[in-house]
Order: structure tokens, then sequence, then C-alpha cells
């Protein structure tokens, strides 16, 4: 998977949730390697101020040791959750360090089209966990469901949207990366919280 992040960047661009509610303020950047939305600060979306990049030169993103509470307007994620090693610790985390009434914009891989149902992942040996929106049974040994997740966390972040992105992916029985493939497939499901 590579420049996930800025695959979804021209989707987001076209709405208007993202201008006025979502890349507001001062924000960081979770796992984002070379693909960072900093280069997006101001001329893209006018009201993203400022852009903290975090990635594992900082520290363990599970925890944000030495990052306080309540410090940014929003969190950026894109694919780095499924390389936590603890979910449910490394979420609070994330929603501990914004503002209440912030965001956290997350994306993760979908397991069916990202792991097209093999485990251990072929495509990337850190996958520590697999992610769907919600099924009653997953074919994989480590699947999150993200509405369990979500009814556990509503007390303090509600989800805001929840969208499986499956733009251009092709049904194929071809065991392929679609993410690397040039038409772009997100493969991917967005969750987007605010904090209480």
């Amino acid at each position: 998977m590579g420049y996930e992040a800025s695959k979804a960047i021209k989707r987001r661009y076209m709405d208007g949730a993202f201008h006025s509610r979502y890349f507001v303020g001062n924000g960081i950047d979770v796992g984002c390697g070379p693909d960072s939305i900093v280069r997006f600060c101001r001329h893209t979306f006018p009201l993203m101020m400022n852009i903290k990049n975090w990635d594992m030169e900082d520290g363990d993103a599970q925890y944000f040791e030495g990052v306080e509470d309540n410090t940014f307007n929003f969190l950026h994620s894109s694919h780095s959750m499924e390389h936590m090693d603890d979910v449910q610790i490394a979420l609070d985390n994330w929603i501990r360090v914004v503002k209440p009434g912030g965001y956290l914009i997350l994306s993760f891989p979908d397991e069916d089209m990202y792991e097209q149902k093999v485990w251990p992942s072929r495509f990337n040996s850190d996958h520590k966990h697999t992610f769907t929106i919600h099924k009653d049974d997953s074919w994989s040994p480590v699947s999150i469901n993200i509405l369990s997740l979500a009814a556990e966390i509503s007390s303090y972040a509600q989800t805001e949207r929840l969208i499986c992105h499956r733009d251009f992916f092709i049904e194929t029985p071809a065991i392929v990366d679609q993410t690397t493939l040039p038409n772009t497939t997100e493969c991917s499901i967005e969750w987007i919280l605010k904090k209480v």
C-alpha cells in the first residue's frame, strides 16, 4: 500500500465537511511516512493550520507518551491502526490527544478488498489486525468490527461517518494488491469520529 492519504485527498477536497469541520485548526498525522497531509495545509484546505507529523522516530503511536491531553483540533491517520499491537489502547490515546469537539479522521484497509481472505497478510507482514465495518463472522482470526468498536467508545467519541470506499476495486480471482494499481483503488474504510 502506498500514498493512501494522497489517494483520498481528491475525494475529500470535493467534500465541504473536510473544509469546514474536519481539516480545521492544528492537527496530527499519525504514521504518515512520506505521505503526510501537511502539504495540503492552507492552499488545499485553507482552515488547516499546522500539522505535526508523527511516525516511528517520534515514538510509539499506541501511547503518544509526552503528548498532552486535548492538544489537537484533529487527528488524521491513514492505514496505521492495523500496525498497532492493541487497537483499543491506541484508539483511546488518539482520542485523548484531540480537543473536545475535535475530529479523528481514520482510514483502514478493508479486510476483504485488501487481504482478500488470506492471513497473515501477503502484502504487508507488519499488519497485526484486519478491519471490517461489521460481520457476524469473519474469515480473519484478527478481525476488528468497527461498529462494535464504535459502540464501546460512544460515551467519549461519537461516529459521524463510516463508509467503505471501493471505487475502482475489481472483483477478480487473481490475488493482487489493488492499491498498487494505476487506477488508485483505495480499498479502505473511512471512519470519522467527533470527541465528546
